[in-house]
């Protein structure tokens, strides 16, 4: 297992303990915002969260060793693109995102069944060994020759240099990725980059060291474009992050339908449980008061903990830190 620098952010004061713990109200007394579902554009399913190597900043606490959601099925995921059907929600792209999606041994009839139904899949990957194994690079070549654009790897790297990137993905992880990224470039895959915010580099700088790594590498990639040059706001439950109220979406200048929970929803299934559970995003995996049902008609109405009626009351520090004051999503269109 890689040792691993544990973070990158300069210290900040820790969460105040009376924040997010009343899914209704805010340490302050005021109402809590809560976001509804408009239209679900993205269904995520977490493959699993086994991972060949272990982040200091993965929010999912993805590794070697941790099986705390299990691996997907085909009739996991089966069932509920019948249910997308079934109730006409007009889902346009189907993600999929761990630990490592191709840790997954069903990870290939999972894909195939997805763009079978004609949606858009988007595989979140590191691009590393189990990616580079040669059974799974030539069935990704079939899916590619067959499906082309409907198919796209987002690929994580933190940084566009190797000494950065390295400091949170272990010595080496840098010229492996870069290897596994040659490789799809050459083969003329579609690919997204997913990069970090947490460099004290201004944006503009971040994404102009990118569009120098994708000219290296031979990447047609628009680095200034936020939909495939995604630069993430970064997370940590420890740090103090404000509550977000009914108030501030008018302070801010923010949208609730700007927010993730608003177009997407994340299927994962607990380590032994019978049945996969639906999640508002796929950002709080391990948090059951976001638990919305085992079947996407149950979250549509389901009332419990920090859901209510199927809408998110955002009773959580990334719902504030990463969402609507970082602007983050895991999807973007």
């Amino acid at each position: 297992m890689n040792q691993i620098s544990k973070t990158i952010e300069p210290a900040r004061a820790s969460l105040d303990p009376r924040k997010f713990t009343d899914p209704d109200v805010t340490a302050s007394g005021a109402v809590r915002a809560s976001v509804t579902l408009g239209k679900l554009e993205t269904l995520w399913f977490n493959t699993g969260t086994l991972c060949n190597i272990e982040c200091g900043h993965c929010y999912i606490a993805s590794s070697p060793i941790n099986d705390r959601l299990s691996y997907l099925t085909l009739s996991d995921v089966s069932s509920f693109l019948d249910e997308i059907e079934t109730l006409g929600l007009g889902t346009r792209e189907i993600g999929f995102t761990g630990g490592e999606p191709f840790m997954n041994p069903d990870i290939f009839a999972l894909l195939e069944a997805s763009l079978k139904r004609g949606y858009e899949v988007l595989v979140l990957t590191n691009a590393m060994q189990p990616m580079q194994r040669s059974p799974i690079q030539n069935r990704l070549l079939e899916l590619n020759a067959v499906y082309g654009d409907k198919l796209t790897l987002r690929v994580s790297l933190d940084h566009y240099t190797a000494a950065k990137h390295d400091v949170e993905r272990g010595p080496g992880a840098f010229s492996k990725t870069f290897e596994g990224l040659q490789w799809l470039v050459d083969h003329q895959f579609c690919i997204d980059i997913a990069g970090r915010t947490c460099w004290d580099e201004l944006e503009p700088l971040s994404r102009a060291g990118y569009e120098r790594l994708s000219e290296d590498l031979g990447l047609t990639i628009d680095a200034y474009d936020p939909t495939h040059l995604i630069l993430f706001p970064e997370m940590d439950e420890n740090i103090d992050v404000p509550e977000i109220t009914t108030e501030c979406w008018d302070i801010l200048g923010k949208n609730p339908s700007d927010v993730m929970c608003a177009s997407s929803r994340m299927i994962v299934k607990r380590k032994g449980a019978s049945q996969p559970q639906v999640l508002p995003c796929t950002l709080l995996p391990y948090d059951t008061q976001f638990e919305m049902g085992e079947t996407l008609a149950q979250s549509l109405t389901r009332t419990r903990g920090a859901i209510d009626h199927g809408a998110v009351k955002l009773n959580h520090p990334n719902c504030a830190k990463f969402c609507v004051l970082g602007g983050g999503s895991c999807t973007v269109s």
